[in-house]
This record gives structure tokens, sequence and C-alpha cells, in this order.
């Protein structure tokens, strides 16, 4: 008896991305990242391609975060800067993209300009060679001043500018067509929204093709199971022939996990759990490879030792 095929068979194909511009294409990076092409789930290469393997984004910050002290020790003094911070992700920790946060212009923090934010920007972009992906500080209104400034000094780099929103998509458009970069559609774990931000994006104007999906990410207890069926769906409703959903997604892992006491509290606090100091990363690698499961094609990253694991993993799969 002959045993059936049952091999999915998919009739579309998820958009390919590519962040980042050579000397040849404008801008000054060593290389380019192209994430997306597939035609298949993750993993299923017997089903179909996967052309692009997934990518690890280093999280840099222009302000130090609200982490642990073992993982600011992890990363290392250079945390306090972000510009060596940025160079250590790619020198040392092998990162492929680095996915700067300017969390200093939040009014409700540092409350940082424009210009200076800016001449964070620049100075990353110069003092390291991978692409970039580059986010405000979640406040809209301080967002659309900062990033059209920062979208400027990187004119031509084709960098990923985050994130667009139902609330401020058309400023997040104008930017980034006048500077010639991608954009990430952000929902807030919808699927629905999703599509309509996707929806809102097309109708100013902007193609889809050069964007790419993010469903706000959670961690490992805190609803990661939903995040990941979102992302699940979001995949194989584009693989179905879905334009409005056919691009390649992002998970901002490592800025989310060290939010969580669970990956950072101590044993007195969590008797029985172990040392955060091992448990940490290892919440976060658990995440990030839920994640790849799912069909994130980005992962932001913090840890080092949980960035190598998740470089190990990807290995394993491509």
């Amino acid at each position: 008896m002959d045993i059936p095929k049952v091999n999915e068979r998919w009739t579309s194909q998820i958009n390919e991305v590519t962040i980042g511009a050579t000397a040849d294409q404008g801008g000054t990076r060593s290389k380019v990242i192209t994430v997306g092409g597939q035609t298949t789930l993750p993993g299923m290469t017997f089903e179909g391609d996967i052309p692009n393997s997934p990518v690890i984004a280093g999280y840099v910050s222009d302000v130090v975060p609200e982490w642990p002290d073992f993982l600011k020790k992890a990363i290392g003094n250079e945390i306090n800067s972000p510009t060596e911070w940025a160079q250590k992700c790619v020198q040392e920790f092998g990162c492929d993209l680095i996915s700067l946060r300017l969390n200093g212009a939040d009014p409700s923090g540092d409350d940082k300009s424009a210009a200076d934010c800016a001449k964070v920007v620049e100075n990353v972009l110069k003092a390291v060679d991978v692409p970039l992906i580059i986010w405000g500080c979640g406040d809209d209104d301080k967002d659309a001043i900062v990033l059209q400034d920062c979208s400027a000094v990187v004119k031509g780099e084709n960098c990923l500018i985050g994130s667009a929103k139902e609330s401020n998509y058309k400023t997040i458009v104008a930017i980034c067509k006048a500077d010639n970069h991608k954009i990430i559609s952000e929902a807030p774990v919808d699927i629905n929204i999703g599509k309509q931000v996707n929806i809102l994006l097309q109708d100013a104007g902007y193609d889809l093709k050069d964007v790419v999906m993010f469903q706000t990410t959670a961690a490992l207890g805190y609803g990661l199971d939903y995040v990941y069926t979102i992302l699940e769906r979001a995949r194989m409703t584009g693989l179905k022939g879905d334009k409005l959903m056919a691009g390649p997604q992002l998970a901002d892992v490592g800025g989310e996990v060290w939010r969580i006491k669970d990956a950072v509290a101590s044993e007195e606090i969590l008797p029985g759990w172990g040392d955060p100091e091992r448990r940490g990363p290892s919440w976060e690698a658990a995440c990030a490879a839920d994640y790849l499961q799912a069909g994130a094609d980005i992962l932001v990253m913090s840890h080092p030792s949980a960035i190598k694991t998740i470089q190990e993993t990807i290995t394993q799969i491509a």
C-alpha cells in the first residue's frame, strides 16, 4: 500500500524585504539583509522554499534600560554607550542587524531632543557596517519629530523604521517615502488590526512589499501562546494568497523578556526557580525559539548567551 503524500500546497509567497544599502546602492553598509521569500511554513523545506534564514538584530538603546545588573554585566560597560554597544553586538555577539531604540526621547523620561537622537543614530551608523532598525520612544507626537530628523541623517541607507500604527501611519509613510526607508507596521496582538494598518499604509501610497509586520511581542508566560498563534495565522494567511498579510514578521524578544519578574527575580523572591543569571537568558532563548517556529523572520535580542543559543538553532533549522 502506497503512503499518500499529505504535503501542504501553498498558493503564494511571503514578500522579500531587503534592509540596508551598500556603496553600489547609495549607502555605506558592507552587506544587506533580506528576509521573507518563503513558500512554506518554518522548517518545512520538504513542502516549499525558505530562501532566507531568520536573522538576529541586537537590541541597543540610547539610554541604559532598567534591566537587572546581571544582564548589564553580560553585555559589559559598552551598554553605557550606544555606539560601543552596537559595535559589540556586531563584532562579538555576531548580530546581523542593529535594532536601535531611542528611549531617551520619551517625554516622561529624559525627553531628549530630535537633534540629540539624530546624532546618536548618525554615530551608530558610523560605528557599525550592518543595516539598522530605528525605533522611536513610543510616544506618537514625540516620534513624529524625532523620527523625521533621524530618518534624514540616514537617508539612502534603506533602514527599517518603526513603527507605523493606526494613530501615526501617515507620518511614518511620509518620512520613509522621503528618505527611502522600509516600514515596520505594528499591531497590538490583533490580526485584524495588523491587516487594517497594512491597508492604511497601502492607501497612503506605500508599497506593502517594503513592510515588515510586528505584532506586539509577549514573553513566555505572559501571552506568548496568543502571539504565537497570531504570527502563525498571519504567515498562513499570506501563504494562502492574502497580499495584505504577506509581509515578513519581527518579534521584539529582547525588549520584552527583561520586563517580567519570571526572568529577572532573585531566588529569594522565586524559591526553586534557579539562578536568574541562567534563568533569564534561557527565558529569552525559549521565547525566541518559539517565535522562530511561529514565523518570525527578525528576532530582536539582548543577552549574548541567548543570542548564541538562537544562532545555533537557526543554523540547525536552516
